[in-house]
């Protein structure tokens, strides 16, 4: 895996993990009682971007880890994954 690969490999787990982190810190208006005039209830009431990107990359980076380790072993390929021959006929090295 080349360097321009694990840091795409890093910024999509990134971005799937904040997707999911996002929902679970929330915290909306509604639930604390004090709804903004103007404001939909279900907005967030005290949005906290660091601590979210703190959450997300304690959670990202051992699973980008974990996953780059069982790449670069060799238990998944390419190959492997390629089960409608996208790739073509590969010769092995």
């Amino acid at each position: 895996m080349s360097i321009t690969g694990a840091l795409v490999l890093l910024t999509v787990i990134w971005f799937m993990t904040m997707f999911i982190v996002l929902p679970i810190t929330l915290r909306t208006q509604a639930e604390d009682g004090d709804v903004v005039p103007g404001t939909h209830q279900g907005a967030p009431s005290n949005f906290r971007l660091g601590r979210t990107m703190l959450i997300t990359t304690a959670v990202a980076v051992p699973l980008w880890v974990v996953i780059s380790a069982i790449i670069l072993s060799g238990i998944v390929t390419g190959d492997m994954l390629d089960w409608n021959n996208y790739l073509g006929e590969r010769t092995p090295n």
